[in-house]
């Protein structure tokens, strides 16, 4: 379990194999605070091919409790063609940038 917003990560080895299962190639912090939200970019080992597959996305909040920050849900964007399918979407729904 991670303290800082800055430790977390999707990073994983299996313990049994040694093998990097999940490799966290980038992160984003899209909120802080006692509730974060962290939108990932990532791929997953693909045992069947020996090698990583099409790198994916995963949004997951976080809660801190207890100075801890403990994972409460995700959601996982399998492939660019969803991801493109979502961003297409979005834009309809909010067709203006909102001022920062």
């Amino acid at each position: 379990m991670a303290e800082t917003i800055d430790e977390l990560t999707i990073n994983w080895t299996d313990e049994t194999d040694g093998v990097q299962k999940i490799r966290e190639l980038k992160k984003e912090v899209l909120t802080r605070g006692s509730w974060t939200t962290v939108m990932y970019f990532f791929e997953e080992w693909d045992a069947k091919n020996s090698g990583y597959g099409e790198p994916k996305i995963r949004i997951q909040r976080y809660q801190k409790r207890g100075g801890q920050f403990i994972p409460q849900s995700r959601f996982n964007i399998t492939n660019a063609k969803q991801a493109y399918q979502i961003m297409d979407v979005m834009t309809q729904w909010y067709p203006k940038r909102p001022s920062e």
